[in-house]
């Protein structure tokens, strides 16, 4: 694999975690830590091949055992050593052919710029109406018998069906989301990490995509 870098416009990381630094002001910041990886380009899209430009890039590096073959030998295609399980495209204006095989650069998310961050929304099992929907429930009161059940579901002889889409209890959590304009507060290669302010989408350990901000 070349030591060369390519500069992407967005790239794939682990949520840490979250924590607060002080500004030079003495003001409280809290901060969302994330975990720089390897994200290596293990494909290259083009127009006359694949109808696009872009590049696949591969991350989460485990060992040997956990990689199916044909992982493998779509990774050994790429010239990559490592063993990566991940992989997902960065779509781009333009593409080089000799850019297959090496490693994304953050030299495009220096400090104080803004960024998008998506990742899987934490997950909350099976919830009601309330949690689910903030639907407002019924009285409080201890005779009611109504307090935080969906009510009426609009089931009758006519149309003598639920409607699709009816907003019912069920499962919450665990959807694409994505955090927009969040400002990156510090970064640092030698230690592995980037700090970005307030929070992001995901649990703890989760994969998230840093992007360039679309509406900065």
């Amino acid at each position: 694999m070349s030591d060369a870098k390519v500069s992407l416009p967005a790239f794939y990381g682990i949520k840490a975690g979250m924590t607060r630094i002080f500004d030079q002001n003495g003001n409280h910041v809290p901060v969302t830590v994330v975990k720089l990886i390897p994200n290596v380009i293990s494909q290259v899209k083009t127009v006359e091949k694949d109808g696009y430009t872009a590049y696949q890039v591969a991350y989460n590096e485990k060992r040997e055992s956990l990689i199916t073959s044909p992982v493998k030998g779509h990774l050994k295609k790429a010239n990559i050593e490592k063993n990566f399980s991940e992989f997902s495209e960065i779509s781009v204006s333009e593409v080089a052919a000799d850019a297959l095989g090496k490693e994304a650069s953050l030299d495009a998310f220096p400090v104080a710029t803004y960024v998008d961050v998506t990742g899987p929304s934490k997950g909350k099992g099976t919830a009601g109406v309330m949690k689910r929907w903030n639907f407002q429930g019924g009285p409080a009161a201890h005779g009611s018998h109504f307090h935080r059940r969906p009510g009426s579901i609009g089931c009758r002889a006519t149309p003598a069906r639920v409607f699709a889409n009816k907003k019912m209890p069920g499962h919450l959590g665990v959807e694409t989301s994505t955090v927009q304009n969040v400002q990156v507060v510090e970064v640092n290669l030698e230690a592995g990490y980037m700090l970005l302010k307030g929070s992001i989408p995901g649990s703890k350990n989760g994969f998230v995509r840093v992007a360039k901000a679309v509406k900065k």
